[in-house]
């Protein structure tokens, strides 16, 4: 059983009414805290959650980083992996991260809720700002008046403005209704919404 197998179960099984809601999107391998890490799979509509995958063959080397980067900017994440994982990841991750367990073999996998996701409390303003690329952060500002001084500032000096001046509930929101807008999201090659190509 691969990553390429459980993330296909997903998308065909639990994924498939996200993907019909036209005010969702689904995109694979999203670049979170400037490409730091990148999650398997982002699902954004009123809330950001997160499904990250460990297949039977992979390690949970990278697993801690990934928690600490994760835990700051979604809010549900749910860790999908094979059966003989699960011990040590509950080990590892939040009581708030949500577990389904992967079973069978690659032409028959079963996915079983093991643990429900709960809602992030710890989100960091200062990580979420992150997911905006530049020219994003100055229309948010100009939408609430506060580009004054502001429009040949670093993208680092916008985005800590941002997260000082919005509350982290008008922060997220905005944060995940500017990235919904972006075009091809269900079309494009995997995306890093932190590339160099978006920012100065």
């Amino acid at each position: 059983m691969r990553d390429i197998d459980i993330r296909q179960a997903l998308h065909e099984t639990r994924l498939a009414i996200f993907k019909r809601d036209p005010d969702t999107v689904v995109i694979d391998e999203l670049g979170l805290c400037q490409g730091n890490a990148r999650i398997d799979i982002a699902v954004i509509n009123g809330r950001l959650h997160g499904f990250e995958i460990k297949s039977e063959k992979d390690t949970l080397e990278r697993l801690p980083t990934q928690e600490k980067i994760y835990s700051k900017i979604l809010d549900t994440v749910t860790l999908v992996t094979h059966q003989h994982h699960i011990d040590k990841a509950s080990q590892i991750i939040p009581d708030w991260w949500g577990i389904i367990s992967a079973g069978g073999s690659a032409s028959d996998l079963t996915l079983e809720q093991f643990r429900p996701a709960r809602v992030n409390q710890c989100i960091d303003p200062n990580a979420v700002v992150q997911l905006l690329w530049r020219d994003e952060a100055l229309d948010i500002l100009a939408s609430f008046n506060l580009t004054k001084g502001l429009k040949s500032k670093p993208r680092s000096f916008l985005w800590k403005t941002l997260a000082d001046q919005l509350s982290i509930v008008e922060l997220c929101e905005v944060v995940r209704r500017t990235i919904k807008k972006r075009k091809n999201w269900r079309s494009d090659p995997p995306q890093n919404i932190c590339a160099d190509s978006h920012l100065p």
